[in-house]
């Protein structure tokens, strides 16, 4: 019963334009960001290392590396700052989670050991 009200009232708050990416994705973000009266366009590029969750409350982790640092953000699928969800390189990945990245350096830290396109299409 609380189930079912929970999912009624979170309906409308639902993005129409569901976006298409999963693990393994190189994608740009394109968030919302207010300063005062004014808004503006931020964009976060990387790799999505995980998904979780579903419904209202789905998120997803972007990691990208920057100035030789790793940097995460957590994004909420279904967030009203987020203009948009650029998907810039897909792959196929061999894990549902890709939390072995946090541990690579240098130009390993945004290639993915990815599954062959021959394996993938079967």
């Amino acid at each position: 019963m609380s189930q079912e009200i929970i999912e009624l009232v979170s309906k409308d708050q639902l993005k129409a334009d569901r976006h298409v990416f999963k693990v393994g994705d190189m994608v740009a973000v394109h968030t919302i960001v207010r300063e005062g009266d004014k808004e503006r366009i931020q964009l976060f590029s990387g790799i999505v290392i995980a998904r979780h969750g579903s419904g209202i409350s789905e998120t997803f982790t972007v990691r990208r590396v920057s100035a030789g640092e790793g940097v995460e953000r957590i994004f909420n699928v279904n967030s009203p700052f987020i203009a948009k969800i650029e998907v810039e390189h897909e792959s196929v990945p061999m894990r549902a989670k890709l939390y072995y990245m946090r541990n690579r350096i240098g130009k390993s830290a945004m290639q993915i050991k990815e599954k062959r396109l021959a394996d993938a299409k079967k």
